[in-house]
């Protein structure tokens, strides 16, 4: 099937397919992350979920948010592979807002997928 011719969550279900495929390690680790991941982000808000993230330093982390980094910042501000924290820090509330849905979507196909196959 055409790339373009995907639905929005087609999409996001390969993306999230690959990235599961990725975790080679830490596989109980980040499954039970990507679980708690979405109330983070609705308990803290996008920005601080992800600092969180990126301090703890764990590979768990760093893949989650590696992740969701790349998704986001891809779709929402047609900036592949520059880092989201970034660019949410930079953002008006409109794009913060948007991002935190696509966040939320992501974050939910990772779940599922990682639920499925650890």
């Amino acid at each position: 099937m055409a790339d373009e011719l995907k639905t929005r969550d087609q999409k996001l279900a390969a993306y999230a397919a690959d990235c599961i495929s990725e975790v080679k390690s830490n596989q109980a680790e980040f499954k039970s992350l990507v679980r708690n991941f979405p109330a983070l982000v609705m308990s803290n808000g996008l920005g601080q979920a992800l600092a969180f993230l990126k301090a703890k330093g764990k590979p768990a982390h760093e893949q989650l948010y590696k992740f969701v980094s790349e998704w986001v910042s891809a779709v929402v501000y047609g900036k592949k592979g520059e880092d989201l924290l970034t660019l949410i820090i930079a953002s008006d509330s409109l794009k913060y807002r948007r991002a935190t849905q696509e966040t939320m979507a992501i974050a939910g196909w990772l779940k599922r997928f990682a639920e499925a196959e650890f």
